[in-house]
């Protein structure tokens, strides 16, 4: 899971095992942040999309979620003003695509997973480099 602020820099990382669901590991990955600060809308996919969800952020974190509803979804959440947001969706996923541009991050390798965290830490740090250097 990554959280990256509107121009692609990372500001939280986690690494967790596969199973849970990602709107799951969301709190867990705000706990995880770099900076002090919390951000004050978070967009994401159609997995965000749950009640609970936004409930949980605006309550314990006063951060809004904006993603798009489900097809299933009975009662729409989400007007076409938040969801304009919803555009900057691929500065995550340009990231995400960083990521994998490591070789040794596309295939877990290691047994213990502080040690991967480490090395996608230190993917972001280059990834940080690299962007604030041009």
């Amino acid at each position: 899971m990554a959280i990256v602020d509107h121009s692609g820099i990372p500001l939280a990382l986690c690494v967790t095992s596969a199973t849970p669901h990602e709107s799951q590991l969301v709190e867990e990955t705000l706990r995880q942040r770099h900076i002090k600060d919390k951000p004050i809308r978070m967009v994401g996919d159609k997995a965000y999309d749950s009640d609970p969800l936004d409930a949980r952020l605006a309550k314990r974190h006063r951060i809004e979620v904006i993603a798009p509803n489900k097809s299933n979804r009975k009662r729409r959440t989400q007007d076409g003003r938040s969801l304009r947001r919803y555009r900057g969706r691929w500065r995550v996923e340009r990231f995400l695509a960083w990521l994998q541009s490591q070789r040794r991050l596309i295939i877990r390798y290691e047994y213990y997973d502080w040690i991967f965290q480490s090395l996608v830490q230190l993917a972001a740090v280059l990834i940080l480099f690299k962007f604030l250097g041009k």
